[in-house]
């Protein structure tokens, strides 16, 4: 189902015939969880402020093609991870808000995979940004 609560052909899904209306719906729907994520989740606006430092840094000591290509896969690693950890999270949540063990060890999983992507972004920001700094 989509986020209107309709079936995923009426939401922009893979059945049914191509529309570019059904396109334009998926798009407002993946940019109504990009909202959510952000209102609903502290850590994800810790993400953005990163990804703000990171954009102005980047701007800032002029980095080059490549490594705004590093900065850019590392930011959008770190979004991605921390969406379907708050995916996962709300599923679980839909399914018991009392604590289930298995509930608790997808969510502890999804955690560790933000988690990851966090210190592999770190690591190649600090990859980018230290020669320019020595400099």
């Amino acid at each position: 189902m989509g986020s209107d609560g309709q079936p995923p052909a009426a939401s922009g899904g893979t059945q049914g015939h191509f529309s570019w209306q059904a396109r334009a719906r998926s798009f407002q729907y993946a940019l109504a969880g990009g909202r959510v994520l952000l209102t609903g989740q502290p850590n994800a606006r810790i993400h953005f402020v990163a990804t703000m430092l990171v954009v102005i840094g980047a701007l800032v000591v002029r980095v080059s093609r490549w490594e705004w290509a590093l900065l850019i896969l590392a930011i959008g690693l770190v979004w991605a991870m921390e969406a379907l950890n708050t995916a996962i999270e709300l599923l679980a949540d839909e399914i018991s808000i009392e604590p289930r063990l298995r509930l608790g060890q997808a969510k502890d999983v999804a955690a560790f995979g933000v988690l990851a992507a966090a210190v592999a972004a770190m690591l190649i920001g600090l990859f980018v940004f230290i020669p320019h700094c020595l400099r």
